[in-house]
């Protein structure tokens, strides 16, 4: 922050000096006109770094929200992984384990998820799995089949903790303060500029001028409407755990 402010000050410092250090060499002239040089290069300026930041401000969302889309299919990809690889395991023992399995599946749609769109995930999804995964290591197996079922599993237990883990970071992220309000500012800045310039826009000219307005206010609110990836206009939706719920009944039963 400190940073920020001295950077700020060393710019505006620095048009002072150029001005004075200008006039005192006698180099130049005045430029009062609202379409002169001075006010052209301005505007030019500004309206290039309000697209930069809107710019920004659009693609970093739009990129953290596939991003966490394509996490949740990872994570049901593993789930399922997991129901087929526990389909060996002895009978009652292999049940335990889907069942354990649908029901973090179901707990994800209809608990989880609402977390997910205020920012954070609770710690009873990260439990429940702690409590298969320590079930599935204490399962007595007494053949080579099983054995290899259980190391399955746990395998893909493993998987499904990564991408668990990887879903409560894609539910803390957002777009960064300081790039919201410099959108705000900026697009601010774009719409007074004329006026600050010393124009003074009349009947029709104002038209284009609040039609500007309007867009860039518009342009403002899908900023915010976009900057978490489970919640707003690109909110990320469970569907790939009620996919993996209807794949699980496609899935035979074990022995």
């Amino acid at each position: 922050m400190l940073l920020g402010v001295l950077a700020v000050a060393a710019a505006v410092g620095l048009v002072a000096v150029a001005a004075l250090l200008f006039r005192a060499l006698g180099r130049g002239t005045d430029d009062r006109d609202p379409g002169g040089a001075s006010a052209g290069h301005a505007g030019s300026m500004l309206s290039s770094l309000f697209l930069l930041v809107f710019a920004i401000a659009i693609v970093v969302p739009w990129t953290s929200a596939d991003s966490a889309r394509q996490n949740t299919y990872a994570e049901t990809q593993a789930l399922v992984e997991a129901y087929w690889a526990a389909a060996p395991l002895p009978a009652p023992d292999a049940a335990q384990v889907r069942e354990g399995l649908r029901e973090y599946a179901r707990y994800v749609i209809d608990d989880e998820w609402p977390q997910m769109a205020a920012g954070h995930l609770g710690a009873e999804g990260t439990a429940r799995l702690e409590s298969l995964r320590a079930r599935v290591s204490e399962l007595p197996v007494t053949t080579d089949e099983a054995r290899d079922a259980r190391d399955a599993v746990q395998e893909r237990m493993a998987d499904l903790f990564a991408a668990h883990r990887q879903r409560a970071a894609d539910a803390e992220t957002t777009l960064p303060p300081g790039v919201f309000l410099l959108t705000i500012l900026t697009g601010v800045i774009v719409v007074v500029f004329p006026f600050l310039a010393g124009a003074r826009p009349r009947g029709l000219t104002l038209v284009p001028m609040m039609a500007m307005a309007v867009l860039l206010g518009v342009g403002v609110y899908l900023v915010w409407n976009i900057s978490h990836p489970f919640s707003g206009g690109l909110a990320v939706k469970p569907d790939a755990f009620v996919g993996a719920l209807h794949e699980f009944q496609r899935i035979p039963e074990g022995r």
